[in-house]
């Protein structure tokens, strides 16, 4: 007879021998929850009523199909078809041989926990895969977090909240209107503040038992080795390619577990990069993209709630790589899909050609990363003539204006405008150049300047003459022409 492999959730593999996924003998669903209950007789009475019926509060699914629409009971199964057994949870489990209030340290003596400290990580001691002596790693572990922003924060208050020891914090801004819908370390109090001022207080009232390390810094190739050192992991926040090869390049070379995730609209990506029993970031991404042909968060925009889960899930594999728990994301990538609530995991290898983690690397040390990234000249191409607002406004006023061309995604013209402008987004502008005329001047324009520079090279390339590009986008025109159109 054929075997049939079952999933057991956590809430019952207690009573299966602390199973995940057990094998047992039967052609239908019926015959394989008998054989599951024969051979761990202690599941019978949580799925099984006392005629040997299913239980109402517990749902199978042969794959992804419920048997209730199936054949219940009789249905017939398949080789290779899993079942899976999922009880309704109200949000915790029975007892395991967790810890118990008799084996915890009592307060007061050296090495334990005080009163407090049991209260506040009562929920974790009761784990069986961390209780007390899982706690105290936590609380001895040192997590370097790159970024406080929209990654940075939610990642850092689940660190806090789970007593990581000490939680160092790289960033260098100031909390911006725009930050609050997705960066939840901050509050609209905390509008014009420094990011670590304000993230060090909440994170401090939120556990004030965590140290919170400042380094109020630009990382970069003179720093990144110093500060990285003394932690534990590295968790990465960061949302640019310059920094995100740094934090992957210093990780490698001192030893330590980088813990990547990135954003951008509705999806998500997060691995753990550790070089010492896996590939690391370059073995996925050799180089990085063309700096124009990826748009960052304030160009494309991103769900707010997306980078909480992406943030969230680097803070579970930070703290299972602390306690040394569960199976990592070493070599596997997990894309998370907002717009349809998807999840899938793919396979990572070692790129045995890789630069920095191969027997064959040519790379020993950190590098000019923007060079590499090639931002250094993607910002602002060389050679691109440009107009300050105070100058635009003067000419549009004068007896022969500029045609204004708006190379903004169109959810933008939503936001602000200028009057007149020609509307061509910067990717469809080589299919619509004909609609720009050469018989005057031109200004083109975006958010802040990136975007139309590189627009403003391409119509050169053209053969365009008098073509130039809005200095700092319509957000400076807002800041220093039009104080009525918002700033974003």
């Amino acid at each position: 007879m054929p075997k049939t492999k079952v999933k057991v959730p956590t809430p019952l593999r207690s009573f299966a021998g602390g199973s995940a996924e057990v094998e047992v003998e039967g052609t239908t669903v019926g015959e394989v929850v008998r054989a599951l209950v024969t051979a761990h007789p202690a599941l019978g009475r949580h799925l099984l009523t006392p005629d040997g019926t299913l239980r109402n509060f517990v749902s199978v699914y042969v794959n992804e199909r419920d048997i209730r629409t199936l054949a219940k009971d009789a249905t017939v199964l398949a080789p290779g078809d899993v079942v899976s057994i999922v009880p309704a949870i109200a949000g915790g489990s029975p007892s395991t041989g967790a810890a118990r209030p008799a084996d915890l340290p009592v307060p007061g003596k050296p090495g334990a926990f005080s009163a407090e400290e049991l209260r506040r990580y009562s929920r974790h001691l009761l784990l069986p895969e961390v209780g007390v002596a899982g706690q105290k790693k936590l609380s001895a572990s040192k997590v370097l977090v790159v970024g406080t922003g929209g990654l940075g924060a939610p990642a850092a208050l689940y660190l806090a909240a789970a007593g990581v020891g000490e939680i160092g914090l790289v960033d260098f801004d100031t909390v911006e209107l725009s930050n609050l819908q997705r960066q939840v370390l901050f509050s609209t109090g905390d509008v014009g503040r420094p990011k670590l001022t304000a993230a060090a207080a909440r994170l401090e009232s939120l556990n004030p038992g965590v140290r919170i390390v400042p380094h109020e810094t630009r990382l970069d190739a003179s720093n990144a080795l110093e500060i990285l050192r003394p932690y534990d992991l590295v968790l990465d926040g960061t949302d640019n390619f310059p920094t995100r090869y740094l934090v992957n390049d210093a990780s490698v070379l001192i030893g330590k577990p980088n813990v990547y995730g990135s954003i951008y609209r509705f999806e998500g990506q997060v691995s753990v990069f550790d070089a010492r029993r896996g590939p690391c970031y370059r073995c996925l991404y050799p180089e990085p993209p063309p700096a124009d042909l990826v748009p960052s968060c304030a160009e494309a925009g991103v769900l707010g709630v997306l980078p909480g889960v992406v943030g969230t899930l680097q803070a579970t594999e930070a703290i299972k790589l602390l306690l040394g728990i569960g199976e990592p994301l070493v070599g596997r990538l997990l894309l998370y899909d907002a717009s349809s609530m998807s999840f899938r995991t793919l396979r990572l290898e070692r790129n045995p050609e890789c630069v920095l983690c191969s027997p064959k690397a040519t790379q020993h040390g950190l590098i000019d990363y923007p060079a590499f990234c090639g931002v250094a000249t993607a910002a602002r191409p060389a050679g691109v003539p440009e107009v300050t607002p105070e100058e635009l406004r003067a000419e549009l006023a004068g007896p022969d204006p500029p045609l204004l061309v708006d190379v903004r995604e169109p959810e933008e013209l939503e936001i602000s405008h200028l009057a007149g402008a020609v509307p061509i987004p910067k990717g469809e502008l080589p299919e619509r150049v004909d609609e720009i005329t050469r018989a005057r001047a031109v200004v083109l324009f975006c958010r802040s300047g990136g975007r139309s520079s590189d627009a403003t090279r391409t119509l050169l390339d053209l053969g365009f003459q008098n073509v130039r590009s809005l200095r700092g986008g319509i957000n400076a025109w807002a800041q220093r022409i039009d104080p009525s159109l918002p700033v974003y």
